[in-house]
């Protein structure tokens, strides 16, 4: 059995590097700006991997083992959609390029699949351990909720980031871009670009995002290779869904409520745990369902507002 786990995990560490250095090797060896056609395309591909590695969880170990996958796999996927938020905001206060974009969120999504597992292997073995532990992740995910909603329309204002006032006092960071170059020589020293100051910022704020999201995927499963494998299917399709959506992200009003009503029933599902096991196809279909009614919430208001004015 352990020969076993060991052989999913190498097989999908060696998948996840090969489709890297494919993405990285062969179609982004030289920076230029995605189009629209060919972010949804990539999307696309990735959507339907993680589809079909959950046909194969569903025919080797079991229907179970499939729908907590695609639940943990929809939770992180709706969540980080967050995250492009952040990424629009940082690209325009630094006047990153399009053409360097990918290869900043590249790096970042990097960065992002090693913190990320260090998060989920902890979050893990603190629940198994410290039963306590899941109340806390419970109430935690609902006072994100509730959080989430107070601060609905909140615009993001990177100027006013400790993070980034903080790299600036510690790194020397240049005013102009120099090409894709993340760290240059100037009169001696080494220099930051803002292209590494965004790419610091984006892992920062990726590890704020995991604090969230990894909680409430915990709340489905505690079988480590199901987070980790749903995290990294997420993320590995985050820097297509950011090209996809980005020009479009003003027309999603209402997500930001169906992503806290997300985080506030998986909130409940484990503070619940111990009194009403609900079944993991229950689960599936309950954030199917509100992320599909925050969506569609949102594109018919974007359909009415012309009508209105």
């Amino acid at each position: 059995m352990l020969q076993t786990q060991s052989s999913w995990w190498l097989g999908f560490n060696l998948f996840v590097l090969l489709m890297l250095a494919v993405d990285l090797g062969l179609f982004h060896r030289k920076a230029h700006v995605v189009t629209v056609k060919e972010a949804v395309i990539w999307s696309c591909v990735w959507i339907c991997m993680a589809l079909f590695f959950a046909l194969g969880l569903g025919i080797l170990r079991g229907h179970e083992m499939a729908a907590t996958f695609v639940a943990g796999y929809l939770i992180e996927k709706s969540l980080s959609v967050d995250n492009i938020f952040i990424f629009l905001a940082l690209f325009g206060y630094f006047r990153i390029p399009p053409q360097f974009q990918h290869k900043v969120l590249f790096w970042g999504i990097i960065g992002a699949l090693v913190t990320r597992a260090g998060f989920i292997f902890a979050g893990v073995a603190l629940i198994q351990r410290f039963h306590w532990v899941t109340y806390v992740f419970g109430a935690f995910l609902i006072y994100t909720a509730i959080k989430m909603v107070r601060h609905h329309g909140a615009t993001v204002d990177p100027a006013a980031n400790p993070l980034i006032r903080l790299i600036r006092k510690v790194l020397p960071v240049t005013d102009e871009l120099h090409g894709g170059r993340f760290i240059l020589l100037e009169r001696g020293r080494l220099v930051a670009t803002p292209l590494f100051v965004a790419l610091l910022v984006i892992e920062l704020s990726d590890v704020l995002f995991a604090v969230d999201s990894i909680p409430a995927v915990l709340a489905i499963t505690d079988d480590q290779f199901i987070v980790y494998t749903s995290n990294v299917f997420a993320i590995l399709g985050l820097r297509s869904l950011y090209f996809a959506v980005a020009g479009a992200m003003k027309s999603f009003a209402y997500l930001h409520f169906g992503l806290a009503a997300i985080l506030g029933f998986v909130g409940v599902k484990m503070l619940a745990a111990d009194v009403w096991h609900i079944p993991t196809t229950w689960a599936l279909g309950m954030i199917a369902l509100l992320l599909s009614a925050a969506v569609l919430a949102s594109l018919w208001a974007a359909r009415q507002a012309p009508k209105q004015g």
